[in-house]
C-alpha cells in the first residue's frame, strides 16, 4: 500500500472500498503491517469490507474464523510467453476502451432531410455530441461567430473533424446553399476524394498545394467578395438574408472556405505570403455580409510562420482538439489550457466566446469511416444529378503530386473542334497546368522579334510530353495545309519514350518532317534558306513554320564553333547550322518560322547560344536546376527550389515568373483522336 496518500485520497479510498463493488469496482490491497497507516487511513475500515489474507511461514491463511481452517494454495504464475500474451492482450483493450467513437449517423439528416436546410440566416451543422445526447453545432453567420480556428496535433482528430464538417453540410444543403473551397497543404490526400466523387458543392479542391495555388483561391474569393458587394448596392441590400428575400430567383450560396495547414502560406516573407496575409484579413474582416466564411486548420500555432494576431482576433470560433499547452493558449485564450487536458481522438473543446473559459463546450467529434463517407458522397453526387445541367458548376482540381492531364486542358480540347482562324495572332504551346486558377501556362508565339521557347531541365520524360503538347497545340492552331513543322528528335535509342514524337507525328493530319541524325544538319540548312527567301520578298505572312529541337545536347551540329562567337550570316562562306540557327532565333519569328528547343541544361545551351542570340528565346521555361544556373537563365534563383513536378516559365519581355505543373504523357489513343478531329475539322 501507498505511505504518501493525502488525507482526501484516503477517505476517497475507503469510500471506493465501501461501495465500489455495487459499482463493479473491486479492489486488491498489500499491506506491509511492519510500516504504519497513512494519515487518514483507518485498518479497521479497510478490513471490514475486505477478506483479510496473511502470509505466515506456513503460508497463506485467512484471518476469518470460518475461512482459516481451510488451507490456501496458490497457483504458479503462468508461462513467461503466455504472461506476455496476456498482457499484451489486456493492453491492447485498455488502449481500446479509451477510444470513444459516437457514430456519424447520430447527426446525419434522414434520407427524406437531405437538401433540406438553408443557410439565408447562419450556416448550421452537427459535428458530434457534447453531454449524454445533446449535439454540438458549429455556427457560423450569427453575431461574431463567423470564422473557426481548429488546431490538433497530429492524431487528433483532425482530419476527421473537417471530414464530417464537410460531409454533413453537403447532405443537409444543397449546392445553391453553400459552396465550398477546400485547400490542403500539408503531404497527405486528404481532400482528394471530394474530387473523385464530384461532390457538387466544391468549387476548388487542392491536394498537396502549393503556396502560389493558395494564393489563387484568395484571389478568385476576393473578386467574389466584391462581385457581391456590387449586388447587393444595385439590389439595395445589406446582407445575404436580404439578398435572399429580394431575389429568390438568383442563388447566392454560403461560401466556406477551408484551408488546412494554413500557415504553409507564410513559410516565407515574399509576394505569396504578404498577399496572402492581406486577403485573408480581408475576407475575414468583410466576409460577414457577404456569406462568406473561412476555416482555418493547423498542427500547431506556435512557431514565427502565421497569421497577424489581429487577423487570428476575428475568428469568432475556436475548436482545439488534443494540443500542448502553449498551443491551447493560442487558439482559445492566454488563461484556457483546457485543451492540454484533452486525452484521446476527437476529444475536443467548442468555443464561441473568444476562447474565455465560461464558453468552453467539451465535445466527442463523430467517428466517420472513409468508406462510409465515400457512401455518403455519392448519396450527395445522386442528388446532384437531378439537378439541371446549367446549374452544376465545374469544380477545379489541384493536385500537386501529379503530373497535369492534356486531355484535360479546355482550350486545347477547343481548338482541335474548332475551325481555327487563317492567321492566329499567337499560337499558344501549353507547358502545363497553372499553379493558380486560370487557363494551363503557355509560351505563345507571335510574329516578333524573340518569340521563341526553350526549355531547361533534366525530367525527360516530362520534357517529352511538354514537346508533344507544343507540337499538338501548334497543329490545333492551324489548318492542316496552313502549318508544317520540322522536328529534330534527339531522344536516346535506348530511352523508353524512343519513337514518341514520331508517333505523334504520325496522328496529326499536318505536314510534320522528322529527319534522322545524320539529316538534322540538312533540314535546319533548309529552313534558313526558307527564311532567307521571306526576307528577300519581305514576307511576313507565309504559312508558320516550327522547328521543335528535343534534346539540343544530342545535336552537335547546332554548337557554335569555339573560334566564332557570332551568328552573323557571311555571303561568301557556306552556312553551317549553328549559324542558321541563330539566324532562325534572331529572324525568324518575324516571318513565321518559330523554334522551341529542349536542352537538358543551361551550359548545353550555352553552347549553342550565346548572350545575344539568347534574347530570340523571349520565353524560357525550365524545371528545378541550380540556384546558379536559374540565375544565369532567368536572373533569379526561382527555379532552384522547384522541387519534383514542377516547372516556370519566364517572360523576358513582361518580366513575369508564372509556376506550372507539367504534362504527363498523353495516351495514344488521345493523340490519334485529337488527330482524327483536326482531320474532321478542316475537311
Amino acid at each position: 500500500m501507498p505511505v504518501n496518500l493525502s488525507e482526501s485520497a484516503g477517505k476517497r479510498l475507503t469510500s471506493i472500498m465501501q461501495t465500489g463493488a455495487r459499482c463493479g469496482v473491486y479492489t486488491l490491497i498489500a499491506c506491509d503491517t511492519r510500516q504504519s497507516m497513512p494519515r487518514d487511513v483507518m485498518r479497521d475500515d479497510l478490513v471490514e469490507h475486505s477478506r483479510v489474507l496473511r502470509m505466515t511461514d506456513d503460508g497463506w491463511r485467512a484471518e476469518e474464523a470460518d475461512l482459516a481452517a481451510l488451507p490456501l494454495n496458490l497457483d504458479q504464475p503462468p508461462p513467461e510467453q503466455d504472461l506476455t500474451r496476456i498482457v499484451r492482450h489486456a493492453g491492447d483493450a485498455a488502449e481500446a476502451s479509451r477510444r470513444v467513437e459516437v457514430p456519424f449517423d447520430m447527426i446525419m439528416p434522414k434520407a427524406e432531410d437531405h437538401w433540406t436546410g438553408s443557410t439565408a440566416k447562419e450556416l448550421r451543422v452537427s459535428l458530434g455530441q457534447t453531454g449524454a445526447t445533446r449535439h454540438q453545432h458549429l455556427v457560423l453567420g450569427r453575431g461574431t461567430s463567423q470564422h473557426a480556428l481548429v488546431a490538433g496535433k497530429t492524431g487528433s482528430g483532425k482530419s476527421t473533424l473537417l471530414h464530417v464538417l464537410i460531409t454533413n453540410l453537403a447532405l443537409w444543403y444543397s449546392p445553391d446553399e453553400v459552396v465550398f473551397y477546400l485547400v490542403d497543404f500539408k503531404k497527405g490526400v486528404e481532400f482528394k476524394t471530394y474530387a473523385t466523387h464530384k461532390l457538387p458543392h466544391a468549387r476548388a479542391v487542392a491536394v498537396e498545394s502549393d503556396r502560389e495555388f493558395g494564393l489563387s483561391v484568395l484571389q478568385g474569393l476576393d473578386r467574389e467578395l466584391k462581385d457581391r458587394g456590387e449586388a447587393y448596392r444595385a439590389e439595395g441590400v445589406q446582407d445575404l438574408a436580404g439578398w435572399r428575400a429580394k431575389r429568390p430567383d438568383v442563388p447566392m450560396p454560403r461560401v466556406l472556405l477551408v484551408i488546412d495547414e494554413f500557415q504553409e502560406l507564410f513559410v516565407d516573407d515574399d509576394r505569396v505570403s504578404q498577399e496572402s496575409g492581406t486577403l485573408l484579413d480581408r475576407l475575414v474582416r468583410q466576409g460577414r455580409a457577404f456569406g462568406m466564411h473561412v476555416l482555418l486548420g493547423s498542427q500547431t500555432l506556435g512557431g514565427a510562420f502565421s497569421l497577424h494576431r489581429s487577423t487570428m482576433g476575428q475568428m469568432g470560433v475556436r475548436i482545439a482538439l488534443q494540443c500542448n499547452e502553449q498551443d491551447s493558449m493560442m487558439i482559445l485564450s492566454d488563461d484556457n489550457v483546457a485543451a492540454r487536458l484533452l486525452a484521446r481522438p476527437g476529444e475536443a473543446i467548442y468555443n464561441d466566446q473568444g476562447g474565455l473559459v465560461d464558453g468552453n463546450s467539451p465535445f466527442q467529434v463523430c467517428w466517420l469511416p472513409d468508406e462510409i463517407r465515400e457512401g455518403y458522397l455519392e448519396q450527395v453526387a445522386r442528388l446532384a444529378e437531378d439537378r439541371p445541367a446549367d446549374t452544376r458548376r465545374p469544380c477545379i482540381v489541384f493536385e500537386g503530386n501529379a503530373p497535369a492531364s492534356l486531355p484535360a486542358n479546355a482550350p486545347l480540347r477547343a481548338a482541335i473542334e474548332t475551325v481555327p482562324e487563317s492567321r492566329p495572332a499567337a499560337i499558344p504551346l501549353w507547358l502545363g497546368d497553372a499553379v493558380a486558377i486560370k487557363d494551363p501556362t503557355a509560351g505563345l508565339l507571335r510574329r516578333q522579334s524573340g518569340s521563341n521557347v526553350v526549355l531547361v531541365g533534366q525530367q525527360d520524360e516530362s520534357a517529352t510530353a511538354i514537346s508533344a503538347a507544343a507540337l499538338v497545340a501548334a497543329a490545333a492552331a492551324h489548318r492542316t495545309d496552313d502549318f508544317s513543322a520540322v522536328v529534330l528528335d534527339g531522344t536516346a535509342a535506348d530511352d523508353p519514350n524512343a519513337g514518341y514524337l514520331e508517333m505523334v507525328a504520325g496522328h496529326l493530319p499536318h505536314e510534320i518532317r522528322l529527319p534522322g541524325f545524320r539529316d538534322s544538319s540538312d533540314a535546319v540548312i533548309e529552313l534558313g534558306g526558307e527564311l532567307a527567301r521571306r526576307i528577300e520578298t519581305d514576307r511576313t505572312d507565309a504559312s508558320p513554320i516550327l522547328l521543335l529541337v528535343h534534346g539540343l545536347q544530342r545535336f552537335r551540329s547546332l554548337r557554335r564553333a569555339e573560334d566564332d562567337f557570332g551568328f552573323s550570316m557571311d555571303d561568301d562562306a557556306p552556312p553551317t547550322p549553328d549559324k542558321v540557327f541563330g539566324s532562325l532565333l534572331k529572324d525568324g519569328p518575324e516571318h513565321g518560322i518559330f523554334v522551341f528547343a529542349w536542352a537538358d541544361t543551361v551550359s548545353t545551351l550555352e553552347r549553342c547560344v550565346d548572350r545575344q542570340a539568347m534574347r530570340g528565346f523571349d520565353q524560357r521555361a525550365m524545371f528545378q536546376v541550380g540556384s546558379a544556373d536559374s540565375s544565369t537563365l532567368i536572373d533569379s534563383p526561382a527555379a532552384s527550389n522547384l522541387g519534383g513536378n514542377r516547372g516556370l516559365l519566364f517572360s523576358e519581355e513582361k518580366g513575369t515568373i508564372e509556376k506550372f505543373r507539367p504534362w504527363g504523357l498523353p495516351s495514344e489513343a488521345f493523340i490519334a483522336a485529337a488527330g482524327r478531329a483536326m482531320a474532321k475539322r478542316d475537311a
